[in-house]
């Protein structure tokens, strides 16, 4: 698996709310280890076993080590999570929370970055490796089997209906991953690559993109630089009009940039294998996988 801790402790912040409550009982039926939850002037409560505290620091003071958060705090007070994560000595941040406005956004992530820490998301399904039943995330469990194919998405329900596609021809997982679907986020695709390039569990990577931006075409030339693994990808978004958001904030097409074809003729160009629709993944990975 890549970027999660070997032994992961894991802290809910925003753990009362109805999200995060929710995903913290899914979370933990799934083995993921959450030792601690935090939502200010909940101290006392306990959330499905789990204890809640005011603060981060508070937390660590009474369980000790915590070394992953999950984030289901609101919008306007989600980067102030984030901060306190950071602070707190916390190395894995996954933010779930939507709708944080980009300059905030492009602080943390800043931030985060020099003192070492890494963000996932914002707006992101978070991750999951089903080898060691480990989710921050929230995406459903039934969706993902223990396998060798690692998945970098920036499109949580294309991810579920892919993943689940291999899980039908034999396949499974490594470690699924969703970078979000905001402008800026913490990881990029590239970021993800060098992560499944290191990780010996991962045999061969699945790039789910969409449009907007050029995160695909940035992952397009970093494999054709001579990345060691077989990729394939899809790329969501075919029909959608110019100038018109497509579900997510950076999921939009301005002039030129940003389609469709564009990331496909990047793709294609470092011999990565394009899907035009999400059930042909399957078959072009076993393509790779057999060269």
């Amino acid at each position: 698996m890549i970027l999660l801790p070997e032994d992961v402790q894991v802290v809910v912040q925003g753990i009362t709310g109805r999200q995060g409550s929710l995903h913290t009982k899914l979370m933990l039926e799934y083995g993921t280890n959450i030792v601690a939850g935090v939502t200010p002037g909940r101290k006392g409560q306990k959330v499905h076993g789990v204890p809640v505290f005011d603060s981060i620091s508070e937390a660590k003071e009474e369980i000790g080590e915590v070394n992953a958060s999950i984030i289901f705090v609101p919008a306007p007070f989600a980067p102030d999570a984030v901060y306190e994560a950071v602070d707190n000595g916390i190395k894995l941040v996954v933010v779930v929370t939507e709708h944080i406005p980009v300059k905030d956004t492009a602080k943390f992530v800043r931030y985060s970055r020099s003192k070492g820490v890494t963000v996932i998301g914002p707006n992101t399904p978070g991750i999951i490796a089903p080898m060691r039943r480990v989710k921050i995330g929230i995406m459903p469990a039934s969706s993902f089997s223990p396998g060798t194919i690692g998945i970098v998405s920036r499109s949580g329900t294309l991810t579920y209906e892919i993943s689940e596609s291999i899980i039908r021809e034999g396949y499974g997982t490594s470690t699924t991953l969703g970078i979000g679907g905001d402008p800026i986020t913490g990881l990029n695709f590239v970021d993800v690559l060098k992560e499944f390039e290191k990780d010996d569990e991962t045999e061969a990577v699945i790039l789910v993109g969409e449009i907007g931006g050029n995160a695909e075409e940035e992952a397009a030339e970093y494999i054709a630089r001579g990345y060691s693994k077989p990729v394939v990808a899809y790329i969501a978004g075919r029909m959608a009009p110019p100038g018109r958001r497509m579900g997510h904030a950076g999921a939009i097409i301005m002039g030129s940039a940003g389609t469709v074809e564009a990331k496909e003729r990047a793709l294609e160009k470092a011999n990565v294998p394009v899907a035009k629709k999400p059930s042909e993944v399957v078959r072009l990975l076993k393509e790779v996988l057999r060269r």
